[in-house]
C-alpha cells in the first residue's frame, strides 16, 4: 500500500512537528553556539576553497579566451601587414624598373647628342649568345624601322658593333669584340691608321688590340681611338676606346696598344642604331 502523507498525516500533526523542530534549531543556536560556530568553520573550509578555485578557473579562462583574441587580432593585424608590405615591395621593384628605365633613355639622349650629325633610332636586346659576353646578341628593331645591314650601332661611351643580319621586325648584332671584327682606326690628334682587331680572348683580360700603327705616329697612352673615314663599314668619328698601353713590334716598324672599349660588353640593354650607312665611293 502506497503512503500518502497528504492523506495519512493530518496537517495539524505535520504544523506540529515542524514548530518542534524550529524551536529545537532556535535552542540549539541559544545555547550551542560554538556547535554552530563549528559548522560554519566547517563549511568555510570545505565551501569556500571550492567557491575560489571556481573564481579563480573563471577568471583564468576569462583571461584566456581573451588572449585568444589578441591573438586573433595579432595575425589578422599582421596578416595586413604583410600583404602591404608585399605592396611596397612591389611598388619599390616598379619604381625601381622605371628608374633604370629612365637611366637608360638618358643614357641614349646623351650618347645621341654626342653623334648630332646621324639619324638615329632606339632598340632593345632581347636575346645574346652564350658565350658570357655581349659580343653578338639581338635586338628587337629591323627593316620596318628602317635598320639594315652595316647599320653601326651604340652603346654606353660609344662604339658596340654592327649589324650584320636585319629581318623584317629584327636584327643580329656583332660587337666590336668579337673575334671576327676588324675596324679601320685612327688614334691620337694626328689621326693615326691603325687596325683595331676584336677579341674574346684579349677582351677577358681588359683590352682589345689596335696593330699596324706606325711608330713615328706619335701615339700616347690616353689617346681616343676613332673610327676612320677610310672605314669601309663603320661611319667616321665613333669612339672605339682609350689607349693604354703602347709596345714595339719586332719588326721596328710599327707598335701595338692595348685598347680600352669605351663600352663595357658584359650587360647591355638599351642600344641606339644609327640608321644612316657608310656610303660606298663610286668612280
Amino acid at each position: 500500500m502506497k503512503f500518502n502523507y497528504k492523506k495519512d498525516i493530518s496537517p495539524k500533526y505535520l504544523l506540529l512537528g515542524l514548530s518542534l523542530i524550529c524551536m529545537l534549531l532556535l535552542g540549539i543556536s541559544l545555547f550551542s553556539e560554538s556547535a554552530l560556530e563549528k559548522t560554519r568553520i566547517l563549511f568555510g573550509k570545505v565551501f569556500i576553497p571550492l567557491q575560489e578555485g571556481a573564481s579563480a578557473i573563471g577568471e583564468w579562462t576569462a583571461e584566456r579566451f581573451q588572449v585568444f583574441g589578441d591573438v586573433k587580432e595579432l595575425r589578422e593585424e599582421n596578416d595586413k601587414l604583410k600583404e602591404r608590405n608585399r605592396e611596397l615591395e612591389d611598388a619599390i621593384a616598379r619604381n625601381q624598373a622605371e628608374l633604370s628605365e629612365l637611366s637608360e633613355l638618358r643614357r641614349l639622349y646623351q650618347l645621341d647628342q654626342m653623334y648630332p650629325e646621324y639619324n638615329t633610332t632606339a632598340a632593345r636586346v632581347f636575346s645574346v649568345d652564350s658565350s658570357g659576353w655581349f659580343n653578338e646578341f639581338y635586338i628587337n628593331k629591323g627593316l620596318n624601322d628602317g635598320i639594315y645591314e652595316d647599320c653601326n650601332v651604340l652603346y654606353d661611351g660609344g662604339l658596340l658593333g654592327i649589324v650584320v643580319e636585319s629581318y623584317a621586325d629584327y636584327s643580329r648584332v656583332r660587337a666590336i669584340v668579337d673575334d671576327r671584327s676588324r675596324i679601320m682606326a685612327e688614334i691620337g690628334p694626328n689621326g693615326t691608321l691603325c687596325t683595331v682587331e676584336g677579341s674574346l680572348t684579349t677582351y677577358a683580360d681588359g683590352y682589345i688590340l689596335a696593330t699596324d700603327i706606325d711608330k713615328d705616329g706619335n701615339i700616347s697612352v690616353g689617346d681616343t681611338v676613332l673610327t676612320s673615314n677610310v672605314s669601309d663599314r663603320f661611319l667616321y668619328g665613333l669612339t672605339i676606346g682609350y689607349v693604354k698601353e703602347i709596345y714595339n713590334d719586332p719588326n721596328n716598324l710599327t707598335v701595338t696598344a692595348k685598347i680600352k672599349t669605351a663600352v663595357d660588353f658584359r650587360n647591355v640593354r638599351d642600344v641606339l642604331v644609327i640608321t644612316d650607312r657608310k656610303q660606298e665611293v663610286t668612280y
